[in-house]
């Protein structure tokens, strides 16, 4: 098991999967892109990227940056610059020849943080693991973090999740980042799913690879797919965690996805005898609980899990349901915390929210989050939409909390100030291909439900589907079978050992006494 626990909350429904400084002075983000006279890529050589913590991985990394025309329809404007490290195998006598590049999830997260999951999980055992950081992340340039959303963010904990106040002050957040963003020059619709894929097509011919292998979770399937379709050729295999499928990705298709994993969390605890025992009507305790906090908050004051000061907490009904979507508390706690919730003590879930007063600020790019969101997600829909959805999935809970996109709150209106082109048309199309594919889903994924994988997989004629009962969303660095399975993918993309996952049954819930 890897040795940081898995981040809780990220950004885009983890899909989004969120230190209070910048990057230090002569990191790789802190020059300003130059222009290009030629437009073309190329991989120049340079020093790693310095995490704010340390990443051993790195030490004997080759690293460098990807150096890509930011519009490529503007061959001829500005040069971006990407973070690449190229992590060598565990096996030095005879690595395979073909690496694994990953694609991480977001979109906006800080890839590099991902490394030591990656690290644990075996992708680097006997070949080279090549990690990028997509554009407008953390070690690029430029770098398209928003620490106004961050600062706001640790501010929201103390507002209801879906309160007016809470809208006018994100939305505020959102217009400062723009404002700042494109008044350095940067060209917010350049940051997409295409252009992300071409960069990555760009990386192999740069580091001269004949062929690779893919591996991607969360946003990082759906770039995945986007790259398999346009930029097929090099690729020997492709392996998908946690699936977030090109072709459906829309912001009301994120109730669908959050109402599956929770009915698998409760039905499984209603297959182990001691939690039917002690938590009989789990769904009928969510619904009452959301009722309850919509119509009266908790205002409490909590000491967040890292310690220090006690912060301000509103717990309603919205944030109810984005900590369970968002894992706080780990599915296996949920129905526990719950109960104590019923039962008049909800410690748990206000710490939960307590741990968003501490934020990473400047470290996730929400610039290429909203850039995603909104050209790719949000298009076609309107928030009428989300509702709509919201309702089918819950029908009797509050209009309040089903307005809102489960972890992507306000987003229509911040896409009103975001204000990028709609991609709809070019993004959402599924991928057709015969190159050997993997897909592993989890089946307590809150955040992309795992039967979505069904409709990516029918389309890849050489694929091997696998669910994992009892893992929420980014399997592989969870379940050291999901671990052998991709192991032995890798190793035979067409016959891999797949026994491990019968049998399989989710760990036991945690039981409090009566």
């Amino acid at each position: 098991m890897p040795k940081r626990s898995i981040p809780a909350v990220a950004a885009g429904a983890a899909l989004v999967c969120l230190a209070a400084f910048g990057p230090p002075p002569g990191s790789a983000a802190s020059a300003p892109a130059q222009p290009s006279p030629s437009g073309s890529s190329r991989f120049v050589p340079g020093p790693c990227p310095k995490p704010p913590e340390p990443i051993e991985a790195l030490s004997d990394a080759r690293c460098g940056l990807l150096e890509v025309p930011e519009n490529r329809a503007r061959p001829d404007g500005r040069t971006i610059k990407l973070a690449v490290a190229v992590i060598p195998a565990v096996t030095r006598a005879k690595p395979a020849q073909d690496p694994v590049v990953f694609m991480a999830g977001g979109p906006g997260a800080d890839t590099f943080d991902d490394i030591p999951f990656l690290v644990d999980s075996g992708l680097n055992k006997d070949r080279e693991l090549i990690v990028m950081a997509q554009r407008g992340n953390l070690h690029d340039q430029p770098n398209l973090a928003c620490p106004e959303i961050d600062r706001f963010n640790a501010r929201a904990v103390g507002l209801g999740y879906d309160a007016p106040e809470a809208e006018q002050l994100f939305l505020k957040a959102v217009k400062e980042c723009r404002g700042r963003l494109t008044a350095d020059g940067i060209d917010l619709s350049a940051y997409n799913t295409t252009e992300n894929a071409a960069d990555f097509a760009d990386l192999r011919k740069a580091l001269d690879i004949p062929q690779w292998n893919v591996y991607g979770y969360s946003y990082g399937s759906n770039l995945g797919l986007t790259y398999l379709r346009l930029h097929p050729e090099g690729i020997r295999a492709v392996a998908f965690d946690s699936v977030a499928p090109s072709q459906f990705v829309t912001l009301p298709w994120t109730w669908g996805s959050t109402a599956e994993g929770i009915r698998n969390i409760f039905e499984a605890c209603a297959a182990q005898p001691a939690c039917k025992d002690r938590y009989p009507n789990l769904s009928r305790t969510l619904t009452q609980q959301v009722r309850k906090l919509e119509a009266q908050p908790l205002t409490l004051n909590v000491v967040p899990p890292s310690g220090g000061k006690p912060v301000k907490v509103v717990l309603d009904g919205g944030a109810l349901l984005n900590l369970i979507v968002a894992f706080t508390p780990r599915p296996k706690d949920i129905p526990a915390a719950l109960e104590e919730l019923a039962n008049g003590n909800p410690e748990r879930f206000a710490k939960a929210r307590a741990a968003g007063s501490v934020q990473k600020v400047g470290e996730f790019a929400h610039g290429l989050t909203n850039s995603v969101a909104c050209s790719e997600w949000a298009p076609g829909y309107s928030e009428s939409d989300v509702l709509k959805a919201g309702r089918k999935t819950y029908p009797g809970w509050p209009d309040t909390v089903l307005a809102q996109a489960p972890q992507l709150p306000f987003q229509y209106p911040a896409c009103g100030i975001w204000d990028v082109p709609d991609r709809a048309s070019v993004q959402r199309v599924a991928t057709v291909s015969s190159v050997p594919a993997l897909v592993v889903s989890g089946t307590f994924d809150v955040k992309t439900g795992a039967s979505w994988a069904k409709g990516v997989a029918r389309n890849l004629s050489r694929s091997t589907a696998i669910q994992v009962p009892g893992i929420g969303h980014w399997v592989v660095p969870q379940s050291p079978c999901a671990q052998s399975v991709l192991a032995s993918f890798l190793a035979r993309p067409t016959a891999p050992d797949t026994s491990c996952v019968d049998g399989l049954e989710p760990e036991p819930f945690t039981i409090i006494p009566k």
